[in-house]
């Protein structure tokens, strides 16, 4: 239990997602420890979210003690839902009780628009719980990397405050207004992201999934199931890539039905990783299609078969483990890729 230095190895652990985002090998593997129930995160919850955060990063370093022999980075989690942003520029929030919190729109029309105010980043009361949790995570683990709080593109943060029906109708009916709010969701996520990595250093764990950043920046765009991909060239992807170019790396989450886009994904500048929660018919055909783009780490694990036949792919391979013990035993798991 004593041979492991742990911080040399997860020195080597960083090095491998490099290793992985440079083509020099061709997966990682990322284990998923049960670190206990982990509670919602409502406001109330704010001493829970704290504990969980602290409990699970040790968990993680325990398993790296234990000689697990994966390639995840151990991270501190400030856990939030899709609904931060949002609420900074105006939305009330829903707590269903048993479910994620979710923003509720309170711009109807684009004559509405006029309700919007640009938030004051250091004023607004959910960006300081966040960062209140974070500080607390910190304080209590100083050297600890810091996984991100669920980032929305620009086009979803826009997405959440304006009544979605109205909204894609508008793309076609004034679109002028969408790019105008689009813009604001924009300059303030970069104003936070700013904030953020000189507050808690540059690099980071993504939000979802689990994957290990140097630097850069990673978010969901889950609203691109639902316009053409000219829409999306014209009012998401200008946003995507001035985001890329100011951060130097990307990785994007989406879980809509977005094949129709996947071209377009392409000329996403910098794009390290790409996440689709799809069936598995779906994530094996996004496996080969970008194969020769980026690492991927999909909702469906490949078949071995399909790794053999395309040797250059590049993949995250994901398991779960109870505990350590058993993480160690999953590990040997890598020896079924090609190194």
């Amino acid at each position: 239990m004593g041979n492991i230095n742990i911080g040399e190895d997860i020195r080597r652990r960083k090095q491998r997602w490099l290793d992985l985002y440079d083509g020099k090998i061709n997966s990682v593997l990322l284990l998923s420890l049960n670190c206990g129930e982990r509670a919602l995160p409502y406001p109330e919850n704010k001493n829970k979210r704290i504990e969980y955060g602290i409990n699970s990063y040790r968990i993680y370093l325990d398993a790296i003690e234990k000689n697990s022999g994966d390639d995840r980075v151990p991270a501190l989690s400030p856990y939030t839902g899709t609904e931060i942003f949002a609420r900074a520029f105006g939305c009330e929030v829903h707590y269903p009780g048993n479910d994620m919190p979710f923003a509720l729109p309170f711009v109807k029309n684009s004559k509405d628009l006029a309700k919007v105010k640009y938030p004051d980043l250091y004023n607004s009361r959910t960006i300081c719980e966040i960062v209140e949790i974070a500080d607390k995570l910190r304080e209590a683990e100083p050297d600890a990397l810091m996984q991100l709080p669920d980032i929305q593109s620009p086009l979803g943060i826009a997405a959440l405050i304006w009544n979605k029906e109205d909204f894609f109708a508008s793309m076609y009916e004034d679109p002028e207004a969408v790019k105008e709010l689009v813009a604001m969701t924009e300059k303030f996520l970069i104003e936070f992201l700013d904030f953020w990595f000189e507050r808690y250093g540059g690099e980071f764990m993504a939000h979802f999934p689990d994957y290990y950043m140097p630097y850069g920046i990673t978010l969901s765009e889950d609203e691109v199931g639902a316009v053409s991909p000219g829409m999306f060239r014209e009012f998401s992807l200008g946003s995507l890539n001035r985001l890329s170019e100011r951060y130097g790396m990307f990785g994007m989450h989406c879980c809509a039905d977005a094949e129709h886009q996947w071209e377009d994904f392409k000329n996403i500048k910098n794009l390290k990783l790409l996440n689709f929660v799809h069936n598995p018919g779906v994530c094996e055909k996004a496996y080969i299609f970008f194969k020769d783009v980026c690492a991927q780490m999909h909702s469906a694990n490949i078949d071995k078969e399909i790794f053999d036949k395309n040797k250059n792919m590049r993949v995250v391979i994901s398991e779960w483990a109870d505990n350590a013990e058993q993480a160690a035993e999953k590990s040997l798991l890598r020896n079924y890729v090609t190194m």
